[in-house]
């Protein structure tokens, strides 16, 4: 059956109808017929009347009938008009503010931090908590160390200013002793502690080409011990509050809860999608099919980008049913990024 595009312009009983059953639905999870929207909708129609806007609604795409019942339930094209035009959001609660910025302290490292924020949007939503993790290249180092291990390896432990701990196992072109790592750790913090690691090799590459004799050898073994460790690690998600999905009346699909699980464990398609929102502000809301990944065609994704320092570090967000209360998802969310982003500012 064609459908005709959804037509944002309803007119206003068409839009209490819709933005009424919407809400009833999101509520109970099961069809809403025309007696109910008669006592709720605050409209003064009779239910035959409320049944002929229905049928229009569906026409357009907004609402689909799942059984024989007159029964009906929201479109992902009828969330989207709901959520764009329909939905009436308010601030966080203080009380909820609070809990953001006490269970987010500064001090204890960007990954704890990271690993908070996730959890927290789980527990606050019920749903899936994600939180891309930001490129170390975006952060200064504070300082390096070189630990000379057997052969050609070597392990570098690299300080970063928001108190991150990395250590990294890199393999050298020959053995290193002790004393060459040292004088090449020394030149590293004299020169570099407090830049962003994405400069350094740049910088680098840079001195060894107007760089003579001794300074040369030095600038030498530092690119090759840089090359390695400072080199920008993949980036990556946190998630948290994968199982609360199995309770979801919508996702009650053994082969649709696999398939689910199956993204969260790759997470290379649910990156790229939280990539896509990046540089967009504020929060941004993909239902359904909008995601462009299969897996995720059942429900909806919620994000907003984090920043500190004026730069966008990453993506948190909520992944849950299409079903979900998004008057109380999206302020969630959107403190959520200015609370996380606040306390690594603060690191």
């Amino acid at each position: 059956m064609s459908r005709k595009p959804a037509d944002p312009s309803l007119d206003p009983r068409a839009r209490q109808l819709l933005r009424t059953l919407i809400g009833r639905y999101i509520q109970s999870g099961e069809p809403v017929g025309s007696q109910t929207l008669a006592r709720h909708a605050g409209l003064d129609v009779s239910a035959a009347t409320i049944r002929n806007i229905l049928s229009d609604l569906e026409d357009v795409g907004l609402l689909s009938a799942p059984h024989a019942s007159a029964g009906r339930i929201p479109t992902a094209q009828g969330y989207r008009l709901f959520v764009d035009s329909l939905l009436q959001v308010r601030p966080l609660p203080e009380g909820d503010l609070a809990r953001l910025r006490g269970e987010l302290p500064t001090g204890s490292g960007t990954q704890a931090l990271l690993g908070s924020a996730s959890e927290l949007l789980s527990a606050m939503t019920h749903f899936v908590g994600v939180v891309s993790v930001p490129q170390r290249g975006q952060f200064a180092f504070r300082r390096i160390d070189f630990v000379p291990l057997d052969g050609q390896r070597v392990l570098a432990i690299l300080v970063f200013a928001d108190n991150d701990v990395q250590n990294r196992m890199i393999h050298t072109r020959r053995a290193f002793e002790a004393g060459e790592l040292e004088r090449v750790a020394n030149y590293l913090n004299t020169h570099f502690a407090g830049r962003p690691v994405a400069e350094i090799r740049s910088t680098l590459l840079n001195d060894l080409r107007s760089a003579q004799s001794e300074m040369e050898t030095l600038l030498s073994h530092s690119i090759e011990l840089a090359e390695q460790v400072l080199e920008p690690g993949e980036e990556d998600m946190v998630l948290a509050g994968q199982t609360r999905l199995m309770g979801v009346q919508e996702l009650a699909d053994l082969d649709r809860l696999r398939e689910l699980f199956e993204a969260f464990a790759r997470k290379r398609e649910i990156l790229q999608l939280l990539e896509r929102t990046v540089q967009a502000p504020g929060v941004r809301i993909f239902i359904g099919e909008e995601t462009g990944l299969a897996p995720l065609e059942g429900v909806s994704l919620v994000t907003a980008p984090y920043t500190a320092g004026g730069r966008v570090l990453g993506v948190l967000g909520v992944i849950g049913p299409t079903r979900m209360a998004y008057d109380r998802v999206i302020p969630v969310v959107q403190a959520a990024a200015d609370a996380l982003g606040a306390a690594i500012q603060a690191e």
